[in-house]
């Protein structure tokens, strides 16, 4: 007989004042570590919370506008003293912290900043993941797609205890590709990490947030357990955040969800993990990742948004961003 591994996950809203120096964001994580006590104690006469999910810019937002800003005042190198109280608290209750994103340096990329979550376990940081598709053009951060020679694998996953974790960034999801290269790579949850603003959160008319959430978890017979950002006008200018963090099966159906409006809030729904292998396994209907047919889809074989483009851009800027996007337009006509 099969093991059954069935857990609670809890995705976890934040509403922060937003940071415009590193050393502000030691008190987000002073209160993140506190949100992830209350979800195990809380939770813990029902099923144990064996995977927690922060939003993405829950240390910190990029709030200026050229990656030179950026490195002078936000960015931080990974693993740091943040990751190791994470990964303290994660030894502490045996269980997978899915972190809010840092903006990130590394001595091997010196002229670019990631916009990076970690997964943290009882043993440590498990995986980087950088962002792929920023949300340009306001974002400028690079992607890893934007650097020649980069070696990292870009749709990592993690082994665990609790089932195949692998995680994309916010705008990574309105493109099905990352997710389902991370299913490919063995994913069986897939974690959204975001900072979605308004008008297309978790609200009609433009309900994006949980359109999305629910396409990805049936396409990739995955689970989605996505976090979004909730903080309010005052403390995230110049948008709002409507939250509505949540959870989804591999059918789509949504399992919980925090009510949409914003603010701090932490959501949980079982996962089933054995549930999940005996479908995948079982099913001949609608079993997306068997019938995939690669080879009919020539589109994958052009370049739109070309790569590499900012391998020796020391500073990137949202008025550079908008200029490849223009350049990207003009290949599709």
């Amino acid at each position: 007989m099969s093991e059954i591994i069935r857990y609670y996950a809890a995705a976890c809203q934040t509403d922060f004042s937003n940071p415009t120096d590193r050393r502000d964001i030691k008190a987000h994580v002073d209160r993140m570590l506190q949100m992830i006590d209350m979800a195990v104690i809380g939770y813990r006469p029902f099923l144990p919370v064996k995977l927690i999910v922060f939003p993405e810019f829950a240390h910190a937002a990029p709030v200026y506008l050229t990656a030179q800003e950026l490195k002078r005042h936000l960015a931080v190198p990974i693993p740091n003293e943040h990751t190791e109280r994470y990964a303290a608290k994660a030894k502490e209750y045996d269980l997978y912290i899915q972190t809010g994103t840092f903006l990130e340096l590394d001595k091997k990329y010196p002229h670019h900043v990631f916009n990076t979550t970690c997964l943290i376990g009882p043993e440590g940081i498990l995986y980087k993941y950088r962002k792929v598709n920023p949300w340009i053009p306001w974002e400028v951060h690079a992607s890893p797609h934007d650097i020649e020679g980069y070696e990292e694998e870009m749709f990592p996953v993690a082994r665990t205890p609790i089932g195949n974790l692998g995680c994309a960034i916010c705008y990574d999801w309105l493109f099905p590709e990352p997710l389902r290269q991370l299913a490919a790579n063995g994913a069986e949850v897939l974690i959204r990490v975001s900072a979605y603003m308004d008008p297309w959160g978790a609200t009609p008319p433009m309900d994006w947030w949980t359109v999305i959430n629910r396409a990805r978890a049936i396409e990739n017979i995955a689970y989605v357990v996505a976090a979004n950002q909730a903080a309010s006008l005052e403390h995230y200018a110049p948008f709002s955040w409507p939250g509505g963090s949540m959870i989804v099966d591999f059918d789509g159906r949504i399992l919980a969800q925090a009510d949409p409006g914003g603010g701090e809030k932490i959501v949980v729904a079982p996962i089933d993990i054995s549930a999940l292998r005996h479908e995948r396994a079982t099913r001949q209907g609608h079993q997306m990742l068997a019938h995939l047919r690669t080879e009919a889809y020539p589109m994958y074989r052009q370049t739109f948004y070309p790569p590499h483009q900012w391998t020796h851009e020391a500073n990137l800027t949202v008025e550079k961003n908008r200029q490849a996007i223009e350049e990207a337009k003009r290949r599709l006509i």
